[in-house]
């Protein structure tokens, strides 16, 4: 086993497991964000409020995870390591 076909598997299993995994966090937080501002907050302010937090940091982390798995994706063609 070489060096680069351990880094390919590490890079295999990231790109298969933690990364969905944390879309799907960052997706469940602005799901959550939106049920909660618009159905379970009640008219309360301070319920809606946390909803607007909810949702805000479910858009921003999506954005970022976006732009870092693109940018990751860029680096990992322009070396040559395929991740599977």
């Amino acid at each position: 086993m070489t060096f680069k076909t351990f880094v390919d598997g590490i890079v295999g299993a990231m790109n298969d497991l933690v990364i969905p995994a944390i879309f799907a966090f960052a997706f469940a937080a602005f799901i959550y964000g939106v049920v909660k501002y618009y159905f379970i907050g009640g008219g309360s302010d301070e319920s809606r409020a946390q909803g607007r937090q909810f949702v805000f940091w479910g858009i921003l982390g999506m954005v970022i995870l976006f732009s870092i798995w693109g940018v990751v994706n860029m680096l990992l063609s322009t070396f040559g390591i395929t991740p599977h």
